[in-house]
C-alpha cells in the first residue's frame, strides 16, 4: 500500500540574529507539516532567497541593519506575490502593525512568542494562500449583460466602471450615497451591482432591507474559478432589479476576505456590469487600499466640518502622491446654510474642486434608513434624491468622456497594490 504524502508548508526565516534563526528553526523542527527550507541573515538576502526558493511563508524580522523588514516585505510582495509574510518584532506598537500590514504582511508576531503561537500563525496564514494562480483578466470571457428591462443584451465589448465611495471620516454618509447612487444609475438603464466593501460593519443590507443569507465571504475560497453563474448564485437582487454583494454577517468573518479576493471579485463584476459601486470602510487596510487602487473613480465623500476637512486634505495629499487625483471626485454631503462652511471655503482650503453637493435633510435620510427604502425611491422628489440623481448623471458623463481615452485596465487589475508604502509614509 502506497502511503499518501501530504504537502508541507515551506518556510523561510529572515532575521539578522543567528540565535533567533536557530531558535525559530528548533520551534518548528518537530512539526511534520512544516519544513524550513532556508534562513537568511539580512533583508536583501531574504528577498533573493524568496525569489529562488518560492516558500509558502516568510518569517520576517522587522529590524535589520541593511534593509528593514517592512521594505523587504514590500519587495517580496511585489516580486513574488504568492508568498505570504509573517512579521516578527520586539516592538508591538500599533504603528508597526499598521505599516507591516500595508506593506503586505499577513500577520504580526511580537517577540518572544511561543511555539504554539508561531505554529498556529503559520498554519492560519497558509490557509489564506491562493492555491492556484489567479486567472488573468484577458483570459476571462465576457458574459452577456442583462438590461434593466430583463432582456439579454449583446455580449459586452467594453469593461464596466468600478466606483469606490470613500471617506476618511466615519459618519460622512458614504453608505447612503453609494446605495442611492447605485439605484439612480439603475434607473438610467445601466446594469449595476452594489458591493458592500465595509467588510466589518457594512450597512448596505440594512439600508436596502435585505436578508444577508449570501455574502461576499461565500466567494473567498472560489475566487480563482469565478464565473457568471457562480456570482449570480451569491449576488442578491433588490426589488428594483439591482444586484448586491453584501458584507459578511459578522466582523470576525470579514478577516477571511483578502485584498486578492476583492481584486478578483471586482475584476469579474467589471466584465458583467456597467457599474460596480463599492461602499468602503473609513479606515485604510489592505482591502480598502486595493479597492481605491483598481477603481476607475473615487467619490471622496465629506461633510462641511473642520475635522473632516482636515482628514480629506491629508488624504488628497496621499492621492496626489499616488497619481489618483485625476480619478477623484469630491462630493460634499450634508451641506446647508447653517453650517457656516460653504463649498467655496472647502475648495479653497483643500485646493481641490467640489464636484457635487448633497444637501442636509436628516429627517428624510433617517426615515429612509429606518424603513430600508432609499431616498431615490421613497422620496424621489426630495432635494437629496435629486442631488444624488445629479451625481449619477455627472458620473455617466465622466465615464463617456473617459471611454474615448484608451486605458490598459487589465494590467491595472492584475497588478499588486503599491499604495501601502506611500499612504503609510504620509499618514505614519
Amino acid at each position: 500500500m502506497i502511503e499518501q504524502v501530504e504537502s508541507k508548508i515551506h518556510v523561510l526565516i529572515v532575521d539578522d540574529i543567528p540565535e533567533t534563526r536557530e531558535n525559530v528553526r528548533k520551534l518548528l523542527y518537530f512539526e511534520k507539516d512544516i519544513d524550513v527550507v532556508g534562513a537568511a541573515a539580512s533583508g536583501y538576502e531574504g528577498i533573493e532567497m524568496a525569489k529562488d526558493l518560492r516558500p509558502d511563508i516568510v518569517l520576517m524580522d522587522i529590524n535589520m541593519p541593511d534593509i528593514d523588514g517592512i521594505s523587504a516585505t514590500e519587495s517580496i510582495s511585489q516580486s513574488v506575490p504568492d508568498v505570504q509574510i509573517i512579521m516578527m518584532s520586539v516592538q508591538g506598537e500599533t504603528d508597526y502593525l499598521r505599516r507591516s500590514m500595508l506593506a503586505g504582511a499577513r500577520e504580526f508576531l511580537v517577540k518572544p512568542f511561543s511555539a504554539d503561537d508561531l505554529i498556529a500563525s503559520i498554519r492560519r496564514v497558509y490557509q489564506l494562500k491562493p492555491k492556484t494562480a489567479p486567472v488573468q483578466p484577458e483570459t476571462l470571457r465576457p458574459q452577456p449583460a442583462v438590461s434593466a428591462r430583463g432582456q439579454q443584451a449583446e455580449i459586452r465589448v467594453r469593461e464596466g466602471e468600478i466606483v469606490a465611495v470613500y471617506s476618511p471620516k466615519g459618519g460622512s454618509g458614504c453608505s447612503t450615497i453609494a446605495t442611492n447612487l447605485a439605484l439612480a444609475l439603475k434607473e438610467k438603464d445601466e446594469t449595476v451591482v452594489l458591493v458592500d466593501g465595509d467588510l466589518q460593519f457594512g450597512d448596505v443590507a440594512v439600508l436596502l432591507n435585505l436578508q444577508a443569507n449570501r455574502t461576499i465571504s461565500d466567494l473567498v475560497h472560489h475566487t480563482d474559478t469565478l464565473d457568471a453563474d457562480f456570482l449570480s448564485d451569491v449576488l442578491l437582487a433588490h426589488p428594483s432589479g439591482m444586484k448586491t454583494l453584501l458584507a459578511p454577517p459578522r466582523p470576525d468573518v470579514a478577516e477571511m476576505v483578502t485584498a486578492d479576493d476583492m481584486r478578483a471579485i471586482l475584476r469579474n463584476l467589471m466584465l458583467l456590469y456597467d457599474y460596480a459601486i463599492v461602499d468602503t470602510a473609513s479606515y485604510l487596510d489592505d482591502v480598502v487600499l486595493t479597492i481605491l487602487e483598481i477603481s476607475d473613480w473615487i467619490l471622496l465623500v465629506m461633510t462641511p466640518d473642520i475635522p473632516t476637512i482636515k482628514n480629506v486634505r491629508l488624504f488628497l495629499e496621499a492621492l496626489d502622491a499616488l497619481d489618483y487625483i485625476g480619478k477623484t471626485k469630491l462630493v460634499v454631503n450634508k451641506i446647508g446654510r447653517k453650517d457656516g462652511i460653504t463649498e467655496k471655503d472647502i475648495a479653497a482650503h483643500i485646493k481641490h474642486p467640489v464636484w457635487a453637493t448633497v444637501p442636509r435633510d436628516n429627517g428624510t435620510v433617517s426615515a429612509a434608513a429606518n424603513q430600508g427604502i432609499p431616498v431615490v425611491i421613497s422620496s424621489h422628489k426630495s432635494a437629496v434624491a435629486k442631488s444624488i440623481t445629479r451625481v449619477a448623471d455627472l458620473l455617466r458623463a465622466e465615464t463617456a468622456k473617459e471611454a474615448e481615452r484608451p486605458r490598459d485596465k487589465a494590467a491595472k487589475l492584475a497588478a499588486k497594490t503599491t499604495t501601502g508604502k506611500l499612504l503609510g509614509s504620509i499618514f505614519g
